[in-house]
């Protein structure tokens, strides 16, 4: 883990004094699917996401991503049972999902002030989940591969300044104890560019 985040983080300086970096800062909302979607099934409206790209000459924009949901839930006062233990009492159900990608956007067109463009990342992502009842806790967590499709568009402000919509989903294949951990998120940012 510590040579993936040491190769971002160096692909990131190398590139931050060339022409054509676009930085992406970006408000998440999060909608559970699969496993994450069974267990907390309430959207997730505390997420961010941020982007680094890279334009180069023929509208392929390569960087990094980095971002962070939090789900949460709270289910009525029952009885829960998981593996051999039997529980009553209010549940409080948290999901953090933290991935670290690699990422490519195809821009359709650069010259227009509306550019749509459709994107590709791969890397890792780490997810914890905490259920809480009375004064107990189960945590579990894990590292897993990572892949996230997007379908996105930027609308120019002005000539180094822009706003973004995207939709990704994210799939993070299971790992440790951890199913497979799914999510889709609409963002909605604010985008720069540096020459």
């Amino acid at each position: 883990m510590k040579k993936i985040l040491l190769i971002i983080f160096s692909f990131s300086c190398i590139n931050t004094f060339a022409q054509d970096n676009i930085i992406n800062f970006q408000y998440s909302i999060g909608f559970g699917t699969g496993d994450l979607g069974d267990f907390i099934e309430n959207p997730s409206f505390r997420g961010f996401v941020f982007d680094y790209r890279r334009l180069t000459e023929n509208n392929i924009a390569i960087g990094v991503e980095v971002g962070w949901n939090v789900f949460y839930d709270e289910l009525n006062y029952d009885t829960y049972t998981k593996d051999n233990l039997t529980i009553t009492g209010k549940q409080w159900r948290y999901n953090n999902q933290v991935p670290l990608l690699v990422a490519a956007d195809y821009i359709f067109s650069t010259e227009e002030k509306l550019k749509p463009f459709a994107g590709l990342g791969v890397g890792t992502m780490f997810s914890r989940r905490n259920t809480n009842m009375n004064v107990y806790t189960i945590e579990e967590e894990a590292w897993s591969f990572a892949l996230r499709p997007e379908l996105g568009v930027v609308y120019d402000i002005s000539f180094n300044t822009g706003i973004s919509a995207t939709a990704k989903y994210y799939v993070g294949f299971e790992s440790g104890d951890l199913p497979t951990q799914s999510y889709l998120s609409l963002n909605f940012g604010i985008l720069y560019l540096l020459y």
